[in-house]
């Protein structure tokens, strides 16, 4: 049977920081919060914006279609917001369980989900505007070159990089 990993004084990864496991968890679980403070701006703005909508004077002449999918926003900013607060939520729950490795690692799941949700979101809310001010087609076009452009930054540069990485041998 293996240690607890969050009670094992044993640093298993050899970046050449010196530091403990428990002071390596302190510093990802302020990388993660930073993280998030950056997605939280934009989630917000998003978000206020969607619900702001709602009590526009032209509201009232979105087709069923386009009140369908702005509700699909709302309820995918609220997830995104849920998911993006769930670390903290975990954190405060366990504070003091010497279970920091496991939050930093439930942190950085619900980060890569947060980023999903907001990619969806901000991709969702352009083609809306698109769709009520230019039309179908127009709104079909940005999204995907705007879910292009995501999956290009978001995940291939990064796969790329890290491939990279790993060929150079580091």
């Amino acid at each position: 049977m293996s240690p607890d990993p969050d009670l094992d004084p044993r640093d298993e990864f050899r970046d050449g920081r010196d530091e403990t496991p428990n002071e390596r968890a302190d510093r990802n679980w302020g990388e993660v919060l930073q993280e998030f403070r950056v997605l939280q701006t934009g989630t917000q703005i998003l978000t206020g914006f969607l619900l702001a909508i709602a009590f526009q004077s032209g509201f009232d002449k979105l087709d069923s279609g386009q009140r369908t999918f702005y509700l699909f926003l709302v309820v995918l900013a609220a997830l995104s917001a849920i998911v993006a607060l769930s670390p903290v939520a975990l954190h405060r729950m366990l504070f003091q369980r010497r279970l920091k490795r496991r939050v930093v690692s439930f942190g950085h799941a619900a980060l890569i989900t947060a980023l999903a949700t907001v990619g969806l979101l901000t991709v969702g809310v352009v083609a809306f505007i698109f769709d009520v001010v230019v039309g179908d087609a127009a709104s079909t076009f940005v999204a995907v070159v705007l879910a292009i452009v995501i999956v290009i930054l978001w995940l291939i540069t990064p796969f790329l990089m890290r491939r990279r990485r790993e060929e150079d041998g580091q």
